[in-house]
């Protein structure tokens, strides 16, 4: 008798055990991962996408062929590395990383040219974090902050930018204060320090941009512009994070 109940309690803590280590990812009203941060676990996404440009940031990491797998080949990914001014308007820099595959907690636009609607996919033995996913940026000269973060839970749209589904062939921030319902989860919306009345445009950049340090050498001084040709400093000392232009070569500034 002692034996059958040691055996039944292994059992029971055995399927414990492996319900545990599954965890199906809300992708709308979000999911407490505090009691899962740092586990590893099988994790099942249900993600409504849209043909066009989406923001996705997922608590774990994916390869470059999770990536494909779960939304095609032929997607793209971005993540924004800086912001400049573009006249009365700010530009926001993005730059393709899919070869980087997707980091946890990270803000991306994702591109997707399949049907739109649910993909579903599931990624086994993947370590989960419950961390912040802001990504913040400066505008020179004006001061302004720019910051592209990930909707944890449902969140108000009041005050936000964020890309309309009914026009993503772009990839641009719009107001969306009075035309949507909010973000839901694993969603990505911006947020200026000025609030939401300044127009946002939108620069994608290829993956052929390289630190500035493989550019510049120590002590060199050089014209730098910006992307849309203005020259903007003669040295490379004190430039604030974002992308130039030095030597005819995209550089990254981090």
């Amino acid at each position: 008798m002692k034996k059958l109940l040691l055996m039944a309690a292994i059992a029971l803590s055995s399927i414990g055990a492996n319900a545990q280590q599954n965890l199906t990812l809300s992708t709308y009203k979000g999911t407490d991962l505090a009691k899962y941060t740092g586990k590893t676990l099988n994790v099942s996404v249900n993600r409504y996408v849209f043909n066009g440009w989406n923001t996705i940031s997922l608590p774990f990491d994916l390869t470059e062929a999770q990536v494909n797998e779960a939304f095609g080949n032929d997607c793209r990914l971005e993540r924004l590395v800086g912001v400049e001014n573009d006249g009365s308007n700010i530009r926001l820099n993005f730059q393709d990383c899919k070869a980087e595959g997707i980091r946890a907690n990270v803000p991306y636009i994702l591109h997707y040219t399949g049907e739109t609607g649910t993909k579903s996919f599931k990624t086994e033995n993947v370590a989960v974090y419950d961390a912040p996913s802001a990504i913040t940026f400066t505008a020179e000269g004006t001061g302004e902050t720019v910051t592209m973060a990930c909707a944890k839970t449902q969140k108000a749209a009041e005050g936000l930018y964020g890309i309309l589904a009914k026009d993503n062939a772009e990839a641009t921030f719009v107001n969306v204060n009075s035309i949507s319902t909010g973000f839901y989860a694993t969603r990505c919306y911006i947020q200026l320090s000025n609030g939401n009345s300044t127009l946002l445009t939108t620069n994608h950049i290829g993956s052929d941009v390289t630190d500035i340090k493989s550019v510049v050498k120590a002590g060199e001084r050089v014209e730098v512009y910006n992307l849309s040709g203005v020259k903007v400093a003669e040295d490379v000392k004190g430039l604030k994070r974002g992308i130039y232009v030095v030597k005819g070569k995209k550089v990254m500034v981090k």
